[in-house]
């Protein structure tokens, strides 16, 4: 059984996560002891946003005794083409400032590892692989001409199907970053001097 909620919101996930998901156990009918394991999507993704989700989805798997997996941002979004992940798939988000975060799939399974690019050089190595690719995410648009349709979000049946697939040892509950922080570490401790 499947249950969803799904919002689009600006703030406030930390506060509403909770609720969302014992409405969509509710919605499933089989209640919390039901539940065999967790899924999260790991990244990447926005900071905040990886961070809520990680934190609730440990803390739940924690107060069930249930393994939590890991499902790359990159890998759901392969496995929820209509149809499936047949094929070579090329998974691409928007990454800002240039660049986009990029992974390929045969048949669903990764052809290599993700990792952050830029729209130049990821528009010239998916071109080198010589495959007629289906595409997933936000960010193809900004590597390949003539799309027509690409699916944006991942499924709530592709984010299932890879909670269930996947070994959680082997894909832990980590975030995943591909890139290096925006944010950076004070450089001088509050209420001492600026350098001059």
């Amino acid at each position: 059984m499947l249950g969803l909620r799904s919002e689009i919101m600006a703030r406030g996930h930390s506060e509403r996560i909770g609720g969302f998901v014992r409405d969509a156990v509710v919605e499933s009918g089989v209640g919390f002891a039901a539940i065999e394991r967790v899924g999260v999507t790991i990244g990447p993704g926005s900071f905040t946003g990886l961070r809520v989700g990680l934190a609730f989805a440990l803390g739940l798997g924690q107060s069930l005794d249930r393994p939590v997996v890991g499902v790359s941002s990159l890998q759901s979004l392969a496995w929820s083409i209509e149809g499936g992940p047949q094929g070579a798939v090329a998974s691409v988000i928007d990454a800002r400032r240039g660049e986009v975060y990029l992974q390929t799939f045969a048949d669903g399974d990764p052809i290599d590892g993700p990792r952050a690019a830029t729209i130049e050089s990821a528009t010239t190595t998916l071109a080198d692989m010589r495959q007629i690719w289906r595409w997933a995410g936000n960010g193809a648009v900004l590597v390949a001409a003539d799309i027509e349709f690409v699916v944006t979000e991942p499924t709530a049946l592709a984010l299932a199907a890879l909670t269930e697939r996947l070994d959680p040892t082997l894909h832990p509950a980590r975030p995943l970053y591909l890139r290096a922080p925006d944010a950076t570490p004070p450089t001088r401790l509050p209420g001492q001097a600026r350098a001059v």
